[in-house]
């Protein structure tokens, strides 16, 4: 899938986050990732810490995006979000990020939430992707 990602002079550098201002996709499929958190197959928590779970919700969205038939080179959007508490460990998501996309991240929104589904969830992470 032809991706172009936009990083414009006149905005700030993203990339060193782990996310890019903007994507440019083609492509015939699009394939959108519910939220993915820091359960595992067995709908066990793996991770205590917001950096724990956010490689696992990453984990996890490199699962359903293959079973999808894409790959997380196809991902133009993210939508990443975080309990409220938790927003003093933003560089955790920034490493995780990098770890997931360490080429061409794509773009992504943070967006701080009161709670999420379970209690014990940290983090949530949902995923556009296009791809042929």
């Amino acid at each position: 899938m032809p991706k172009q990602i936009v990083n414009p002079s006149s905005l700030f550098a993203s990339v060193p986050h782990g996310f890019s201002q903007a994507t440019v996709a083609h492509g015939r499929k699009t394939v959108f990732i519910s939220g993915q958190t820091a359960w595992d197959a067995n709908k066990q928590i793996v991770g205590r810490t917001l950096g724990e779970q956010a490689r696992q919700a990453f984990a996890n969205v490199k699962t359903a995006i293959e079973a999808a038939g894409a790959s997380m080179a196809d991902i133009v959007s993210l939508r990443i979000y975080i309990v409220d508490e938790e927003k003093r460990d933003l560089g955790e998501i920034s490493g995780a990020l990098k770890e997931a996309f360490p080429a061409d991240p794509p773009a992504s929104t943070w967006i701080g939430v009161k709670f999420l589904a379970n209690d014990d969830f940290l983090i949530e992470i949902e995923a556009i992707a296009v791809s042929d």
